[in-house]
């Protein structure tokens, strides 16, 4: 286990980078929490120091979780979510295994989803996406709250790397 006492990594904000002429979020690895994170026998992080194209490497896990947080409101407009991951040549437990991408505007919002099939992604950086779109209108409270879990099947999968994850506008 890491130096930490908490066995699950929280995000550091530092590493979110927001673009505002392109209104559009990347969360680096280390910007986004992960159950488990700081425990090496379930996720290899990359180092503080280390580039941040690096990714977060899945050893292995039967509770997936790892969400991101904006951390401060969206603009009025539609968004989409995306990761970028790959797979490990030795990737297991993904066939069959219902991973999920959720979302919810504010902390009172409800979460929309959708299922992600990561059995097919291979071990070139490719984008898996929702197919929802976030619509923001002029609330209060925009901050957007998402990730990608699975969690009820109990089932061990390891080999997923997560390269980066991007909350864009949608162009119309």
């Amino acid at each position: 286990m890491s130096s930490s006492n908490k066995p699950h990594y929280e995000a550091d904000v530092s590493k979110v980078d927001y673009d505002e002429g392109n209104n559009r979020w990347t969360f680096k690895p280390r910007g986004l929490s992960i159950i488990w994170g700081n425990d090496r026998r379930y996720w290899n992080l990359p180092d503080q120091s280390s580039s941040d194209e690096k990714p977060a490497e899945l050893v292995q896990v039967c509770w997936l979780e790892v969400t991101g947080t904006t951390n401060k409101s969206l603009k009025e407009g539609k968004y989409k979510i995306k990761f970028e991951v790959s797979k490990k040549t030795d990737a297991y437990g993904w066939d069959g295994c219902p991973v999920f991408m959720m979302a919810k505007l504010g902390k009172k919002g409800r979460y929309r989803w959708s299922k992600i099939d990561l059995s097919k992604v291979g071990t070139d950086k490719s984008p898996v996406t929702s197919d929802f779109d976030i619509d923001v209108k002029g609330t209060e409270d925009n901050k957007l709250y998402f990730g990608l879990y699975e969690v009820w099947t109990g089932k061990w999968k390891g080999g997923l790397q997560i390269h980066q994850a991007i909350v864009e506008e949608v162009k119309p």
